[in-house]
């Protein structure tokens, strides 16, 4: 499925932009994926876009509010992937609505969820809402190193 919304994310400049259902399973189709992680990605996208419309957590936050994890989401998360989110909060990267958004889509997600598929759906969300990711960010989102060394 992360093939799939990558390969979507460097052939549509926008959610919006991706043509109707049936020609994109086709086209996806085309492209060589798997029956399989098209109805898969399909099924997410549609659950981005309702988790989209749905959010109702303000847009800025207060810098003296921070965001409390449950159990489940540390567990399904991890740590490096909260620590992840919580630099995208600290540098204004993400606000509240799309962090949560981003927890939602995680934990819609089947598989474990690694550093690399977080960063891809963090990509993901920015991409639905046509947001232009800041080109370090954008980097930073589709570098497939696990462990990058830190300065």
């Amino acid at each position: 499925m992360f093939d799939v919304l990558v390969y979507l994310y460097e052939n549509y400049s926008a959610l919006a932009a991706c043509p109707g259902y049936e020609t994109l399973t086709r086209k996806l189709a085309d492209a060589g994926f798997d029956a399989d992680e098209i109805a898969d990605a399909m099924v997410w996208l549609h659950g981005l876009a309702s988790a989209t419309l749905a959010s109702s957590v303000p847009d800025r936050s207060d810098p003296r509010t921070f965001r409390v994890y449950t159990r489940q989401e540390q567990a399904a998360l991890g740590a490096s992937a909260i620590g992840f989110l919580a630099s995208l909060d600290r540098d204004g990267q993400l606000n509240p609505a799309q962090r949560e958004i981003v927890i939602e889509r995680a934990g819609a997600v089947d598989t474990p969820i690694t550093l690399q598929r977080l960063k891809i759906i963090v990509l993901m969300v920015l991409w639905s809402q046509s947001i232009d990711v800041d080109l370090a960010l954008l980097q930073e989102l589709l570098d497939d190193d696990p462990d990058p060394v830190l300065h």
